[in-house]
């Protein structure tokens, strides 16, 4: 896999994978996905917590369910590099190793492993990864400073997959970021300690700062429908080039999606749709939120009024190389009229990737990283 440009960690949902296939080919070559397969079903899962066993042990439900998705993610790719994250999922190998296994023969993806999965599991990822000849990435979680038995836990790890630094990426994923400082003081001493461990192919630093909607609206509070919430995300990526600029890592984020949106399982909503979704725009520094209802009367009028505060703002790109598609479609809700072309919860997520992928891809083009 060549080195790309940025690596947004994004859901195999429809609303994520339709927007990468709509990007344009000049941004869509430029990253590479980490895609996160989420739980069939069931409670959130913790993060970095083994998932609980699937209801359906003989395996049928778990394969019914994750070929089909497998499937329309092997066509959005379209041959592109990128990874999968399976570990929701594939510790029900009777239902979850055929499609992991067709998922790595019929695309041009990695799979993903990391310490503390269980070792038949590492094993099978790596028995693939030997199959595929596109080696395998390891995902380590920074919520505290590593230390030395951590770096011997990864090495650990390397020693039991049976393969050379060279075909191994390491994945240093700081998580959430509320504080910009102490996330970047984490992820300097993970660089410096696991990342100069190995010679490995590739060091991604990926982070989120897209917060709950709990966080940004209280319940039933219909007077609080916006919010400015920061990118700290990306302002920790300045903070790690200034503080390590001859290691820096590939910068990667979560796009619009909190950084735990991944770990909820499909069946949440048991058949019927939220009562209300977010809009989704990203600016220089801040992202744009808003509550949109999805029932009621005038719903969709409410929903374009929140398009045009969208629009309205100053960090709305109305020309040049930032502008995306997602833009145009902002500008027609936000004039249209009626319930025709107001979207809904997944067209709105859809859009939000659509911007924010072009938008982080261009800034860092911007800024000369990345091969070119």
């Amino acid at each position: 896999m060549v080195e790309p440009l940025y690596v947004p960690v994004l859901p195999v949902r429809r609303g994520a994978v339709t927007a990468y296939v709509r990007l344009r080919p000049a941004i869509r070559h430029r990253l590479a996905p980490l895609w996160t397969l989420p739980p069939r079903t069931g409670p959130e899962r913790t993060r970095g917590a083994s998932p609980p066993p699937d209801p359906e042990a003989d395996g049928h439900g778990m394969n019914a369910w994750l070929t089909p998705r497998v499937d329309r993610l092997i066509e959005a790719m379209d041959g592109n590099p990128g990874w999968v994250d399976a570990g929701h999922v594939e510790s029900e190998l009777n239902g979850s190793a055929l499609a992991l296994r067709r998922l790595i023969t019929r695309s041009d993806m990695v799979l993903v492993t990391a310490p503390g999965r269980d070792r038949t599991l590492q094993r099978y990822a790596a028995d693939l990864a030997f199959l595929s000849g596109r080696g395998l990435a390891i995902r380590m979680a920074v919520d505290e400073p590593p230390d030395e038995p951590r770096s011997t836990e990864l090495l650990a790890l390397v020693d039991r997959l049976c393969m050379p630094p060279s075909q191994l990426d390491l994945i240093l994923d700081a998580g959430e970021v509320s504080d910009v400082a102490e996330s970047g003081k984490r992820s300097v001493v993970a660089l410096d300690l696991l990342g100069s461990l190995l010679p490995w192919r590739t060091v991604v630093l990926t982070a989120g700062a897209f917060p709950r909607a709990a966080e940004m609206f209280e319940a039933g509070a219909a007077s609080t429908t916006t919010s400015r919430p920061e990118r700290h995300d990306w302002a920790l990526h300045d903070w790690i080039r200034r503080a390590r600029p001859e290691q820096a890592p590939v910068y990667g984020d979560y796009s619009v999606e909190h950084v735990l949106g991944a770990n909820l399982s499909d069946d949440r909503f048991a058949g019927h749709g939220p009562p209300w979704g977010l809009l989704r725009y990203t600016g220089p520094g801040h992202f744009l939120v808003a509550r949109a209802p999805t029932r009621g009367n005038h719903h969709t009028d409410r929903v374009r009024a929140l398009a045009r505060w969208i629009v309205r703002d100053e960090a709305f790109r109305r020309s040049g190389a930032d502008r995306s598609s997602a833009e145009d479609w902002w500008e027609a809700c936000a004039e249209g009229a009626g319930p025709r072309g107001s979207g809904n919860p997944e067209r709105w997520i859809h859009m939000g990737h659509i911007q924010h992928l072009t938008y982080v891809t261009r800034c860092l083009l911007s800024r000369g990283e990345g091969r070119q």
